[in-house]
């Protein structure tokens, strides 16, 4: 290890995204991977389930029933969280500010086979996918009154994902989350400076120091970031910069694909048990600028720390400080690395 500080004393890290810290104590952790050793889960879910709103040919709560889809099947959730006939109001009474918001919001199932996840579907299942985000992302972004469009899976129970069938949200909506507005800003600031793309140069210093790298093809780099927050966090990004995934050739969009597969399968393996996580891509608002800062990347983001029942929990310190892990990006990568 080049900083070898790093692995025994307390220290913050810098998350050049957000322009946050987290706090790092190794000490707490020498040996975060020897938790109690679990086995499989021997649960296993049929292929068709007639209980479930997802499945083909199936009845969803507000009466549509599902074609007899072969692949990937979109359609507008039948709960939004965003309404696109909202009317345009705002309040500013004093400290009181309120502005209306207004979007759509879409369900992707990512296969008909109600008992796979993404780490179970063949890398050109895993590609179709891909191309249908792709698709989403233009259509979506070319609403007017759509500035951004997130794309993202919760999976498992923990991450409060209420079904199991393997599926994904689109949420696309009229300003930018809060998370988009911190990288939209940093980004923006190191381009303006640098004249180049602030992940783009990070990914070099990555590459070159080959310490958190777990996997990488012709095309992206999956990596534990350095400044991860949650145990097992992983990024996925693309080698050269790329606004969004609109840009993604159809080799680049099999590329990406694989790395899904990659990384997905060894969480699987990390403690014999199908790991939950939220996922999500970070791209380039559909805002009709030219957005020549952004370089787009997938986070994941698992709750597990020590075995399939032991979580991480942002509580105490995390809730009225800031984040800290244990386990270093470090130490957390090998780990996985160990098992693709």
């Amino acid at each position: 290890m080049k900083y070898t500080n790093l692995q025994d004393y307390s220290h913050k890290r810098f998350n050049i995204l957000t322009g946050e810290w987290v706090l790092v104590s190794p000490h707490r952790a020498k040996r975060p991977w020897q938790g109690q050793n679990e086995e499989i889960s021997k649960e296993k879910r049929p292929t068709y389930d007639s209980t479930c709103y997802l499945c083909a040919t199936n009845t969803r709560i507000n009466g549509e029933v599902n074609p007899d889809y072969k692949d990937v099947f979109i359609f507008t959730n039948d709960f939004a969280a965003l309404q696109n006939n909202s009317p345009s109001f705002q309040v500013n009474d004093g400290l009181f500010k309120v502005q209306s918001e207004t979007g759509i919001c879409k369900v992707i199932c990512f296969s008909p086979d109600h008992s796979k996840s993404l780490a179970d579907m063949e890398v050109d299942e895993i590609t179709k996918v891909v191309y249908a985000w792709k698709k989403e992302y233009i259509s979506l972004g070319e609403n007017e009154f759509i500035n951004y469009v997130q794309i993202f899976e919760n999976k498992g129970a923990v991450m409060g994902c209420s079904n199991p069938h393997p599926h994904g949200q689109i949420w696309s909506q009229s300003t930018l989350s809060n998370e988009v507005d911190k990288k939209d800003k940093q980004q923006a600031n190191y381009f303006k400076e640098k004249k180049s793309s602030l992940l783009g140069d990070y990914l070099q210093q990555e590459l070159v120091a080959n310490e958190r790298i777990i996997f990488e093809n012709d095309d992206f780099v999956v990596l534990i970031p350095f400044w991860a927050i949650w145990p097992f966090e992983v990024m996925i990004a693309p080698k050269k910069q790329q606004r969004n995934i609109a840009e993604l050739s159809d080799s680049e969009s099999r590329n990406f694909a694989e790395a899904i597969s990659v990384i997905t399968k060894a969480y699987d393996k990390l403690f014999n048990t199908s790991f939950p996580y939220s996922s999500g891509i970070h791209q380039a608002p559909t805002n009709g600028k030219k957005n020549k800062h952004w370089h787009w990347h997938m986070s994941f983001y698992p709750p597990l720390l020590r075995s399939a029942t032991v979580k991480k929990f942002m509580v105490g310190y995390e809730m009225f400080g800031s984040p800290q892990r244990d386990i270093t990006a470090e130490i957390a990568a090998q780990r996985i690395k160990e098992l693709v």
